[in-house]
């Protein structure tokens, strides 16, 4: 089979488009004829031999990237039961990764697709959409919040402006250059703004005159989060799904303190509990086959894995990133 491979750890041009043995699946497990893998920022983090934090350890290379696997089964393992195959299905445990044309996971972190939804939107919603729903979980949204949320124009950020506005927030989305902001602002927010441009905080104070923020979303992390949270009411709440600007932001405990302002990395959270997993995957599935939340999707070919990778380190994507074979 055809697969992008990582041989070093490096930049994006690294991944390599080549051919490999085709993987076979072993007791528990089926083979996916795949159709659409997700790629997710913490690979291009991975990908570049970084650690730290709350990353999960590095891969031995040569490796395979993409959990985030859309397909039709096309073999299983021992003890798998054979009518599984010819089924489409979703997992977020592909392995060998998504990057190829085959992988294999476990029978039971499969989710058969929902009838009518495609493998693309299936693999944009494996990952994203789970943690979009945690994300939302933890943050307890309401109609009366006035809602920041930082990266609008990605994958989550996207998710969770259409959820915001379903339940009647006033939604500030908050995303960089003119491209982006057009398409924050297609999705409803009251204002969309470009934090790129200097002063983007002072126009989103401007806008709502006398109302403050009361919830920040933020997935970016650094100035931008830290401008963010600069906006919010005493008494608000900082939630943290990320910093894709790889540049830390958190809070100081004495201001938290002081001003009764919460925060809570929502990611650090879905680490610590991994059992939860599967049923916000079913959520976000569900969401997605009732039309409650469209993800935007980019695709890009599996060949250009190293190009997608590039694109989304240089946050020239827009949406959730997805490699088609």
């Amino acid at each position: 089979m055809h697969a992008v491979v990582l041989h070093s750890f490096g930049p994006a041009e690294n991944l390599r488009y080549e051919v490999v043995p085709d993987p076979e699946p072993g007791p528990g497990q089926v083979r996916i004829a795949v159709k659409a893998a997700g790629v997710h920022f913490i690979e291009t983090v991975m990908r570049s031999g970084a650690t730290g934090g709350i990353m999960p350890p590095l891969p031995e290379l040569p490796t395979i990237f993409g959990g985030e696997v859309a397909g039709r089964v096309d073999a299983v393992g021992p003890d798998v039961d054979p009518s599984w195959i010819g089924r489409d299905v979703v997992t977020s445990g592909g392995r060998p990764g998504g990057y190829a044309e085959l992988a294999v996971a476990d029978v039971t972190a499969l989710h058969p697709l929902p009838e009518g939804m495609d493998h693309v939107t299936a693999a944009a919603m494996i990952v994203t959409g789970a943690t979009t729903m945690h994300f939302l979980d933890v943050a307890a949204l309401t109609s009366a919040d006035v809602v920041l949320v930082t990266s609008a124009a990605g994958g989550i950020g996207r998710l969770v402006v259409q959820y915001a506005r379903r339940i009647g927030a006033t939604v500030v989305g908050a995303a960089g250059g003119p491209a982006k902001v057009a398409a924050v602002r297609d999705l409803g927010a009251d204002l969309a703004v470009d934090y790129n441009q200097p002063g983007w905080d002072e126009e989103v104070a401007g806008h709502l005159g006398g109302r403050k923020v009361t919830a920040v979303l933020d997935g970016v992390g650094g100035d931008k989060g830290r401008a963010a949270f600069g906006l919010l009411a005493d008494g608000g709440r900082y939630v943290t799904i990320g910093n894709a600007s790889r540049a830390d932001f958190w809070p100081a405990d004495e201001e938290l303190s002081a001003r009764g302002l919460t925060a809570t990395s929502a990611l650090q959270l879905l680490h610590e509990h991994p059992e939860k997993r599967p049923e916000y995957e079913s959520r976000a599935l569900a969401a997605a086959a009732d039309g409650t939340l469209v993800p935007a999707v980019q695709t890009f070919p599996l060949e250009q894995a190293a190009q997608a990778h590039a694109a989304l380190e240089s946050r020239r994507t827009t949406g959730k990133v997805v490699l088609v074979p």
